[in-house]
């Protein structure tokens, strides 16, 4: 199975939300890492069908998916970021209902509600109204439900989204399960939640692929940027001003801080280089997005 996207674009008037993506992607999980407003989910909606590109075009196996249709639609399973839901069905009454829509038989649809309920956590839950359901909850059953047809594409906008680190973790190590014969295509701004299962990470920025690779040959790109620096105390805000600092800890009258720097030189004295992670390359990418008083600083200084 090969999903293709060839020179794809969506514009809004002069506005571009996805900017000429061009990408292969085969059975595996692939994580699409970027902030907020980066273009990630109009991109998966594309994927979906829901939306149509203004431009280029996106293929199963060769074949455009807008001609294949319905034959297209049974392969997706797909979780939007706010997945629709009726509050006074209770979990199993949804399931069965999202089920029939997806063309499932009966004796099926009640077979895969239980099977999944159960691996998402909800089988205590199935008789209870979604509407007393907690924000992780729902997700859960979001999760149920994109996986009611045995999808071969799964896409997950922003799946992790309300769950706990225990239920972050089990969904990552369901997801890497379930990959050995899908394409999943995983949609984020969290990390660790990439880091960990993507066998390949598209990071896309202002509607554009901005690189893709693992997360090993990604990070390799920081080498020599990234470093631990001793200062005492009173120095850390003056230093954390001028330099991208990740994270600060205080230790009696001193801070270590870890900086990231787009220079090889070391930042301060006494900085020693570190391992790379790819929190560190995010945000050395997106720290404007994530800090708008970093953006505006540099509009002051430019």
């Amino acid at each position: 199975m090969e999903l293709t996207l060839q020179a794809v674009s969506k514009r809004y008037g002069k506005a571009s939300a996805v900017d000429n993506i061009s990408a292969h992607l085969y059975p595996g999980v692939y994580g699409l890492l970027g902030a907020n407003g980066a273009g990630k989910t109009t991109l998966m909606r594309m994927i979906c069908g829901v939306l149509s590109p203004t431009s280029g075009h996106i293929a199963l196996d060769g074949q455009p998916i807008a001609l294949l249709g319905e034959k297209y639609r049974d392969l997706l399973g797909y979780l939007p970021q706010d997945f629709g839901y009726y509050p006074d069905f209770t979990a199993r009454e949804f399931m069965h209902y999202i089920a029939t829509l997806k063309g499932l038989t009966p004796s099926a649809a009640k077979h895969r509600t239980a099977e999944l309920l159960e691996r998402v956590s909800l089988a205590d839950a199935s008789r209870k109204k979604i509407r007393t359901f907690s924000g992780g909850m729902k997700q859960r059953l979001g999760i149920a439900q994109a996986l009611l047809n045995d999808p071969g594409i799964l896409v997950l906008d922003e799946p992790t989204a309300g769950l706990d680190p225990k239920e972050r973790i089990r969904f990552r190590n369901m997801i890497a399960d379930l990959a050995k014969n899908k394409i999943v295509l995983l949609s984020t701004h969290i990390v660790p939640d990439v880091e960990q299962i993507a066998h390949r990470i598209l990071m896309m920025k202002k509607g554009r692929i901005l690189m893709s690779g693992t997360a090993q040959h990604l990070t390799a790109s920081m080498e020599g940027h990234v470093w631990l620096c001793r200062l005492p105390e009173q120095e850390a805000e003056r230093f954390s001003h001028v330099h991208l600092v990740s994270s600060l800890k205080h230790e009696g009258n001193e801070a270590e801080l870890r900086v990231i720097s787009a220079s090889p030189a070391p930042p301060a004295p006494g900085a020693v280089p570190v391992a790379p992670t790819l929190e560190d390359l995010y945000l050395f990418h997106f720290h404007e997005e994530a800090d708008p008083l970093v953006a505006k600083r540099k509009e002051e200084e430019a």
